[in-house]
């Protein structure tokens, strides 16, 4: 069983809602940025990728706090949520201006990268809606307190938007804490975000900051190292017996001094052209370590929301299952799927995650 406690199901509105700004992408498919013609568009975050994963792929009740402009843009993005089966009750609307010059929706340009030739992001953010939310614009109390809510999730990206998101989130994760709720946190650490207002220095104050309050805390070795202070020499990026190692003693080091992390969880990726990576994942629950199945050389259609799916995957299994084992096995496999499709957000089936948890290959179903 796991030592998650996650709220009776009958007792809450929603399974999983999370926190963080939802982003129109534009994406070229395969050609580039600079010399497009025409545009795909998707909705996508860090954030909210989780939830509609967890809505779409695994079949539970989800909801996404962000906040939106209102105009077509908004609406758009609004519909595209819908679309991902998540309910939009909670997002906030900002009236427009008419320009933008008080508040905007964020556009997402990501090119998907092809064999030696990386994957690009440019990102068309500043001024947006969700990144002017500040602390006592969302009513927490109804959300956790009256609706009520099994499992929160949120991250780095959203708090670091502005001088104000981190405080959110802090609001956000302690009256989920206050109501029984889950927290989780993907460290999720992008350093053109905070080099606008306190660099590594900041960062790492809010996250901080943050950490008392959350459950399930997701991150790599880097975003453990910047956002939280914790590193360990000899570690390096490649899925080598050292990584692995130097992983574990980071997360020792990390429960040691935050004893309410009841989980931790990371993807272990080796790139070796933007088409092909090495994919891995392992969790620590209550002591233990738990390494998914390692897929070398995994083909790669689309790598964004990867680790959004991968977490995904892992919540359902630590929330629904509540086996450590298996659910680090359902991130992995779900993040896998995720990347084979374009687009942020997953395209895959519970049945497609099981599928490839029990060890199935890639022949044609009839």
């Amino acid at each position: 069983m796991s030592v998650i406690e996650v709220k009776p199901q009958e007792s809450c509105a929603y399974d999983i809602v999370s926190l963080g700004e939802v982003m129109l992408r534009l994406d070229p498919g395969e050609g580039r940025i600079r010399t497009a013609r025409h545009f795909r568009a998707w909705e996508g975050g860090g954030e909210y990728n989780v939830a509609r994963g967890l809505r779409r792929c695994f079949g539970q009740r989800a909801a996404v706090v962000t906040a939106f402009a209102k105009n077509e843009v908004g609406l758009l993005m609004e519909d595209l949520v819908l679309q991902g089966g998540v309910d939009t009750s909670l997002i906030r609307w900002v009236d427009y201006d008419g320009i933008g010059r008080t508040v905007r929706n964020g556009l997402n340009f990501t090119e998907r990268g092809y064999g030696i030739r990386g994957a690009v992001g440019c990102s068309d953010r500043g001024n947006t809606a969700a990144s002017q939310l500040k602390a006592g614009d969302i009513d927490w109390e109804h959300i956790f307190g009256t609706l009520g809510v099994r499992w929160f999730h949120t991250g780095g990206i959203f708090a670091a938007l502005s001088e104000t998101t981190g405080e959110v989130v802090i609001e956000a994760a302690r009256t989920a804490k206050k109501h029984g709720t889950v927290v989780s946190y993907d460290l999720n650490y992008r350093p053109s975000l905070w080099k606008g207002f306190g660099g590594l220095k900041k960062c790492r104050s809010i996250n901080r900051d943050i950490a008392p309050y959350v459950d399930v805390m997701i991150g790599n070795e880097e975003d453990f190292t910047a956002c939280l202070g914790f590193d360990v020499e000899g570690a390096d990026e490649s899925l080598t017996d050292l990584d692995v190692e130097s992983f574990k003693k980071m997360i020792t080091m990390a429960v040691a001094e935050f004893p309410n992390f009841k989980a931790t969880a990371t993807t272990m990726r080796g790139v070796k052209t933007a088409t092909v990576n090495d994919w891995g994942a392992m969790c620590w629950v209550d002591g233990e370590f738990y390494t998914a199945t390692h897929r070398p050389d995994l083909e790669i259609m689309d790598r964004v929301g990867g680790g959004d799916s991968f977490a995904s995957g892992f919540i359902y299994g630590m929330m629904v299952l509540q086996d450590p084992a298996r659910a680090v096995e359902y991130g992995a496999a779900h993040g896998a799927l995720a990347m084979t499709t374009p687009g942020d957000t997953t395209m895959a089936s519970l049945a497609e995650v099981e599928k490839i948890v029990a060890g199935a290959g890639a022949r044609v179903d009839r």
